[in-house]
């Protein structure tokens, strides 16, 4: 059984914006570039051939991973969010014990992480450590560099 994908509007509409581009538009331009690479002739040396067929699969299965999501998604209840905890969909800031730096986070579902725009996981080391807890609560988070202390101090919607 697969578990649950948990994600908000935006999250939701982003997928569904990725599944309608890979269907409408690369499956397409896939089946271009094999057209194209069977009119070089003999496959068994046709790398272009080889290439496109492997993009076809990596799209398909993309497809799949999308739809397969799709079929078990939640999405967020904005109207359920509450600023005592932080869960998904919470803006949590955070103080690096050690070095005594500050950090904003949006935590997200797995599908919609991106840390480079301030999203993390709640299955992140950091997204776990914070889940469930409330400002002024400091916590552990094991990161790749080490064990990081970290303290809530503000959790908004």
């Amino acid at each position: 059984m697969m578990k649950q994908t948990v994600v908000t509007d935006e999250g939701l509409k982003r997928l569904e914006s990725e599944l309608e581009e890979l269907k409408t538009v690369k499956r397409k331009e896939i089946a271009e570039k094999i057209k194209v690479a069977l009119s070089f002739g003999d496959l068994s040396e046709n790398s272009e051939y080889d290439e496109a067929k492997n993009e076809q699969a990596i799209i398909e299965g993309r497809i799949a991973e999308i739809e397969a999501q799709l079929k078990n998604v939640r999405i967020l209840d904005e109207n359920e969010l509450n600023n005592e905890t932080v869960h998904i969909g919470s803006t949590v800031r955070i103080k690096n014990e050690s070095t005594g730096g500050e950090m904003t986070y949006r935590i997200v579902g797995s599908t919609e992480s991106s840390p480079l725009e301030g999203k993390i996981s709640d299955e992140s080391p950091v997204g776990k450590a914070v889940f469930g807890r409330r400002v002024g609560d400091t916590v552990e988070a094991d990161i790749p560099a080490g064990t990081v202390s970290l303290t809530i101090l503000e959790i908004s919607k």
